[in-house]
């Protein structure tokens, strides 16, 4: 009875770590993106908010956020910009069960130039 018990301790904490280290691979991969997101929007220059939109996606694609271009909006008034990202992401929660999580955030943030679209 005791090495059922210990057997089934065993198998619930796997399951834990395997959604564990999920969890933490996803997350990983969300705040590096925001935190390039956020970069590049402070250190933005004179871009257009259409380039920089180009260029975060392709931050997302070296960072494997599956993030689709609709889910991505750039804009700017004067020095601000804003940023806001909204992205699915499957998870395994169980081995070969796969769990849609949502991902958002916004940045807002200034740039010492004006973009080019505004002069």
């Amino acid at each position: 009875m005791k090495l059922i018990k210990t057997g089934i301790q065993l198998i619930l904490v796997a399951l834990v770590v395997n959604a564990t280290w999920h969890f933490f691979g996803a997350y990983s991969a969300h705040f590096k993106f925001r935190d390039a997101v956020q970069y590049a929007a402070q250190n933005r220059g004179q871009k257009s908010d259409e380039q920089l939109h180009d260029e975060l996606m392709d931050v997302a694609a070296e960072g494997d956020v599956p993030i689709t271009p609709a889910g991505l909006v750039v804009t700017h008034a004067g020095l601000a910009t804003e940023v806001t990202a909204s992205y699915m992401r499957p998870i395994e929660v169980f081995p070969n069960h796969m769990y849609p999580w949502s991902f958002s955030f916004r940045v807002n943030t200034f740039t010492l130039q004006v973009p080019n679209s505004v002069k």
